[in-house]
C-alpha cells in the first residue's frame, strides 16, 4: 500500500504558510543546536580549571585559595567585560560577537598547557575570561530577539543545559586525565575539546533575522543601563544571580580538596568524577524552563531553591552517600533557578533586553569570581561545615530576593486588574 503526503490545502493551510512555518521551525532548531554548542564551549573553558585546583596547589606550592584564582579571576574578567562587549554586539551584530568571542578562548586554551608557572597561567585564565564573554553576553538577547514568545523558556532551557554540560565536561575530563598524566595534559584535553565545540557552533549558528545594528551612543546605553537596575522585577533577579552564584561556585571549587582529604581519601579521578553531578543541572535547566511556561516562574523557582538547601544540608556530615546525594540536589536546584531566572530577564527587560542580559551576566560572574572565592578563605582554616555556614548565608538572601520577586509580580497583577463595579442601594 502506497501513502501519500497530504496536500497542504487538504489541511487547510496554504503551502506558503506551510513553506514559512517550516523554514521558521528549521531555524530555531539551528539556533537550538548552535547555542547548545556554545554553552559547552564556553563553559567547558571556563570551569575547567576547577577540577585541576588541587593538583595546581601541589605543583605550584599554592594555597586552596591562591589556586581557586584560576577560576576566579576566568569569571572576574568576564564579568569586568561582559557589558562593554554586550554593547558592542548591539553594533557590530550578535553573530559576529559571539563567533569571535568562541575561536578567540579556544585559541587561547590550547596555548594554555604550556604555561611555565602559576603566575603566567593566572594571566592566560584572565585574558582567556575577557575572551569568553562574548557568548553569554549576548546569547540571551539572540535568543529573545530570534524566538521570543512562548518558545523562550524552552530554548532558554536548552542553552542552560548546554551549559551545564559543558560545565560537567571541563571538569571531567581533566579529572579523570589526572589519573595518568599531569595538569597539562588535563587542560589540552579539554582545550581540545572546546576548540571541537567551538566549530560545531561556528558551523551551526545561523545570521540573525531580527537583530537590527544601532550607533554606539555612550548616553542611550548609560541610560538603558540606569533604566534596568531602576527596574523592580530586573534588580531584584541581578542580585539572585551574584549570590546563588558565587554559593554554587564556591561549593564546587573546594569540593575536590574536601574529597582527596580525610576521611574521604579519593584518587584526584576519583574526586573529579563527582562532577558527573552536573547532568543534574542538564535536565533540571530544560525542565524547569518549561515548566516556568506552566505553572509560573516563582513555583519554579520557590521548588528550586528548596531543593538547594535540602542539598547543602546533606553535604554537612562526612558520609560519602549523602554528601553525593546532597551536590546532586544542590546542581539540579541551582540550575532550575538559573534556567528561570535568565530567560526571566529577556521577558522582563524593555527597550535594550541585550543591555538586561548583560548586567544580569555582570552579577552572575562577579558572584563567581568574588563570593566564590571567598569561600577559601572560609574553607581554608575552618572546613567544610564553615563553607556550608557561608554558602547558607548566601542562599537565604536568595530566599529573601524570590519573596520580593513574588511580591513585586502580585502587585503588577493587582495593578492590571480591571476595577470591580460597585451598586450603591
Amino acid at each position: 500500500m502506497t501513502i501519500e503526503a497530504t496536500p497542504a490545502h487538504a489541511t487547510g493551510v496554504s503551502p506558503g504558510i506551510a513553506s514559512v512555518h517550516a523554514d521558521t521551525t528549521a531555524h530555531e532548531r539551528r539556533i537550538r543546536l548552535a547555542l547548545f554548542a556554545a554553552g559547552l564551549t564556553t563553559f567547558a573553558s571556563m570551569y575547567s580549571a576547577q577540577a585541576l585546583l588541587p593538583a595546581l596547589s601541589t605543583e605550584f606550592g599554592a594555597t586552596p585559595a591562591q589556586a581557586a584564582l584560576a577560576v576566579s579571576l576566568t569569571t572576574g574578567l568576564l564579568a569586568l567585560t561582559v557589558v562593554p562587549v554586550s554593547v558592542l554586539s548591539g553594533r557590530f551584530g550578535r553573530t559576529r560577537v559571539m563567533i569571535t568571542s568562541a575561536l578567540t578562548s579556544a585559541a587561547i586554551g590550547l596555548l594554555l598547557p604550556f604555561s611555565p608557572n602559576l603566575e603566567v597561567l593566572l594571566v592566560g585564565r584572565a585574558v582567556q575570561g575577557m575572551a569568553l564573554a562574548g557568548v553569554p553576553a549576548v546569547a540571551m538577547a539572540y535568543l529573545a530577539e530570534e524566538i521570543g514568545g512562548k518558545g523562550l523558556g524552552a530554548a532558554m532551557g536548552v542553552y542552560v543545559s548546554g551549559t551545564s554540560m559543558g560545565g560537567l565536561a571541563g571538569r571531567l575530563l581533566p579529572a579523570l586525565t589526572l589519573e595518568f598524566a599531569s595538569w597539562r595534559w588535563g587542560a589540552a584535553v579539554v582545550g581540545t575539546a572546546a576548540a571541537l565545540c567551538t566549530i560545531w557552533f561556528v558551523r551551526y549558528l545561523p545570521p540573525s533575522r531580527r537583530f537590527v545594528a544601532h550607533t554606539l551612543d555612550i548616553r542611550s546605553v548609560a541610560s538603558d543601563l540606569a533604566g534596568h537596575l531602576s527596574n523592580r522585577t530586573l534588580l531584584p533577579l541581578f542580585g539572585l544571580a551574584f549570590v546563588l552564584m558565587g554559593g554554587f561556585v564556591a561549593i564546587y571549587n573546594f569540593l575536590g580538596f574536601r574529597l582527596i582529604a580525610e576521611p574521604f581519601g579519593l584518587s584526584a579521578a576519583a574526586a573529579g568524577s563527582v562532577f558527573v553531578m552536573y547532568l543534574a543541572g542538564t535536565a533540571s535547566s530544560t525542565i524547569a524552563g518549561r515548566l516556568a511556561d506552566r505553572v509560573g516562574r516563582i513555583r519554579v523557582m520557590t521548588v528550586s531553591l528548596l531543593t538547594m538547601a535540602i542539598g547543602l544540608a546533606c553535604t554537612v556530615p562526612d558520609y560519602l552517600p549523602t554528601l553525593l546525594i546532597g551536590v546532586l540536589l544542590w546542581t539540579a536546584g541551582f540550575f532550575g533557578v538559573h534556567s528561570v531566572a535568565s530567560g526571566w530577564v529577556g521577558a522582563a527587560a524593555t527597550g535594550n533586553r541585550a543591555a538586561a542580559s548583560s548586567l544580569y551576566l555582570f552579577a552572575y560572574y562577579l558572584g563567581s569570581s568574588v563570593l566564590g572565592w571567598l569561600g577559601g578563605i572560609a574553607y581554608g582554616p575552618h572546613g567544610w561545615p564553615a563553607l556550608a555556614a557561608y554558602v547558607a548565608t548566601l542562599a537565604g538572601a536568595a530566599a529573601l530576593l524570590v519573596t520580593h520577586l513574588h511580591r513585586s509580580e502580585t502587585r503588577a497583577r493587582t495593578a492590571q486588574m480591571p476595577p470591580v463595579a460597585t451598586t450603591v442601594g
